[in-house]
């Protein structure tokens, strides 16, 4: 990260930034907020997450202040409007964790009870749509998003506090048909995926005039060393097969019955043919764009963040 751009904060320095700010979550809070193969304790809680809870929430007074002014400025009544987050980073890197660890704690404060939380998977087309247009294989790419849905759905969100998401299911690997997400009226909306922070048109519709990130009032990049991030997948996609692959109606129960070597190997595979590449091409890139970064080491835990100097 540039110095010119984003202040670097090591953890001990990070933890001094909470404040008063209450523990609102137990260790049971945590085991129903824990993704596969991504732990988070109490004490990671405490020195990482409520600090930037307390950021967040600095942000949200300021941005309903500048609100107020802005539609007193124009003479028009007040207007609440949800204070969108972006959480991005790689596939296994824990976004969808924290998501939920900033929402169960963001939602604990008296100024925004109300949060509401969306991952971009819902906007991946459907598994029928990938194969038609010969990109199944580039699932989680930018091409394989309804980029226009994920944008009219911001721009409702942004504009009246309402908005529906299609429903993905991980279990069957797509979307659920005719089952939608209602988002009405929250406080703030996390925003969780791969590709929130990617600039770029989508092919069919030409230059788009907005991006996902237009829209976002503070965005949040999990980072990590690639290596860590790979051993992370391999380790999550063996937990899967000993547990949710076991499911015989899971889109990936064939994955339980192979040999164990067998299966790593194609974990591998995936991981380096698809998950890497999209990495290193389109994700990591937009690293430098994120308003808050937070580096994991070896064990998961966060060790140094940078801050966006706005």
């Amino acid at each position: 990260m540039s110095p010119a751009t984003h202040s670097e904060f090591q953890r001990e320095y990070w933890e001094r930034l909470r404040s008063a700010v209450p523990m609102t979550l137990n260790e049971g809070d945590l085991e129903r907020l824990r993704g596969a193969n991504e732990p988070i304790s109490v004490e990671e809680v405490e020195d990482i997450y409520l600090p930037l809870t307390r950021l967040i929430n600095l942000h949200v007074g300021a941005a309903r202040g500048l609100a107020r002014v802005t539609d007193d400025f124009v003479g028009r009544p007040a207007r609440p409007r949800p204070y969108i987050v972006a959480i991005a980073g790689s596939v296994a890197v824990g976004k969808s964790t924290t998501a939920r660890v900033l929402r169960a704690l963001l939602s604990k404060w008296p100024d925004h009870p109300k949060v509401d939380l969306v991952a971009t998977d819902g906007f991946l087309y459907p598994s029928l749509e990938l194969e038609d247009r010969g990109i199944m294989h580039r699932k989680g790419f930018p091409e394989s998003y309804d980029v226009k849905s994920m944008i009219d759905f911001l721009s409702s969100v942004r504009a009246t506090g309402k908005g529906r998401v299609p429903v993905y299911s991980h279990h069957a690997y797509d979307r659920v048909e005719g089952e939608t997400q209602l988002i009405d009226q929250p406080d703030i909306l996390i925003f969780e995926g791969l590709n929130v922070l990617q600039i770029g048109a989508q092919a069919s519709i030409g230059r788009a005039p907005f991006t996902a990130s237009d829209f976002f009032d503070l965005s949040v990049y999990i980072d990590a060393a690639p290596g860590n991030i790979a051993r992370w997948y391999e380790e999550r996609f063996q937990l899967l097969r000993r547990t949710a692959f076991r499911d015989p109606t899971a889109f990936f129960h064939r994955f339980s019955k192979m040999p164990d070597d067998q299966a790593l190997t194609f974990a591998r595979d995936i991981w380096r043919e698809v998950n890497e590449v999209n990495l290193v091409e389109n994700i990591l890139p937009t690293r430098a764009r994120a308003d808050v970064v937070l580096r994991k080491g070896t064990d998961h835990s966060v060790e140094r963040l940078w801050l966006r100097r706005i």
